[in-house]
């Protein structure tokens, strides 16, 4: 990317980076407020990093859109489709990983049965297929008034085909009968007590107009360049979206879980105004500083970083030890990472919070010198 769009680079890189910190706390049972995803409606700052990392996927959409219509449709479907299979298939994989699990004293596989099918990599190429494709048949006005359309027909849908009186809750929500019959009960995410999955395929209506967002904003940026115009005329856009999400909610609740549409343009509007604050500093201003090298190597590999922090817990826990032994005479097992932050973070401060808290700043760390070394070598992992 030409560095006058380093701020779309940071903006992807901080996105990372509070990915990586929602979903690696040192314990779960102790997280602060912001960084719990909302219990059902309404939405914490934890639940704008999965949509703002989507704006990013169509930031970057925006950039190589003119040479697949420069090359025509068949270099086009072969790009898009080899994409969306390795990223879904990338999802799959770390689902299932590493294959293998403890039970009791023994190592046993992890069959397929019990295999969850979707998941955040999944939604990814989900809406990065959907979006590519309506933003290249429809173009940039056409992809506009699909992405309205979509939206509201996702409302209308939740509201008819929902429980009546209640089509907006875990139980009233007509998607989870849908994921059940086309995907099973065994393949889809129990953590809300049922089944349920919160990037099921009828929510992710909604979600590809995340992307689409993104792609209209990328290519306004560099329609208009760096000029106060450009600026000035995002933030209008972010305030919009973000007053008009408010109001929606009124009706159509703003949540994340069933990614309603007021959801989509909450926080689209408030990624457009980050980006539009990054924008000014780094790209006005010129104050890229330290704080933007370090997100910004984040940003130039993303995915990468992203399935490791998944991929490394799960290998690194199939290696484990005895830490003590329980008052019944039974082992207590660890492995790598729970030993760090039972034995190194956990009773940091009083608050139990602040060490699963500087667990996590310790996992960004690990991580960011990871990337900060494939940045320093030029090793940029693509999909």
């Amino acid at each position: 990317m030409n560095e006058r769009y380093y701020s779309l680079d940071v903006f992807r890189g901080a996105t990372v980076a509070l990915m990586i910190l929602v979903n690696n706390p040192g314990s779960w049972a102790h997280i602060f407020g912001p960084l719990k995803h909302a219990p059902w409606h309404g939405a914490t700052p934890t639940d704008l990093v999965f949509p703002f990392f989507l704006f990013a996927v169509g930031n970057a959409m925006a950039f190589v859109m003119p040479r697949f219509e420069q090359a025509g449709p068949a270099l086009f479907w072969k790009k898009v489709i080899k994409r969306t299979v390795l990223i879904f298939a990338i999802g799959l994989f770390l689902n299932w990983s590493p294959f293998v699990k403890w039970e009791g004293e023994s190592i046993v596989a992890k069959t397929w049965e019990n295999i969850r099918i979707l998941g955040v990599l999944q939604r990814i190429a989900l809406c990065y297929f959907f979006a590519s494709v309506i933003v290249f048949y429809a173009k940039a006005r056409g992809a506009f008034v699909i992405s309205g359309v979509l939206l509201l027909l996702y409302w209308l849908i939740c509201l008819l085909l929902g429980a009546p009186g209640d089509p907006y809750s875990l139980t009233g929500w007509f998607g989870t009968q849908i994921d059940i019959n086309l995907l099973g009960v065994t393949h889809i995410y129990k953590g809300e007590g049922v089944p349920f999955d919160p990037e099921g395929l009828p929510s992710t209506v909604a979600a590809v107009v995340q992307v689409i967002f993104g792609f209209l904003v990328g290519q306004y940026i560099q329609q208009k360049g760096k000029s106060y115009e450009m600026l000035s005329n995002l933030l209008i856009a972010g305030l919009v979206l973000v007053f008009t999400g408010y109001c929606w909610d009124m009706v159509f609740p703003i949540n994340k879980k069933i990614w309603t549409s007021s959801y989509t343009l909450y926080t689209t509007g408030l990624a457009i105004l980050v980006l539009s604050m990054l924008i000014y500093l780094i790209e006005f201003k010129e104050n890229k500083g330290a704080w933007g090298r370090f997100f910004d190597v984040f940003g130039k590999n993303p995915l990468f970083i992203f399935v490791l922090s998944g991929f490394l817990p799960r290998v690194l826990g199939m290696f484990r030890w005895v830490d003590h032994v329980s008052p019944e005479g039974k082992n207590v097992y660890t492995s790598a990472f729970p030993w760090f932050y039972q034995h190194i973070c956990k009773d940091i401060a009083i608050d139990p919070r602040v060490g699963s808290l500087v667990y996590a700043l310790c996992m960004i760390l690990m991580y960011w010198s990871i990337v900060y070394v494939l940045d320093k070598k030029k090793i940029y992992i693509k999909v």
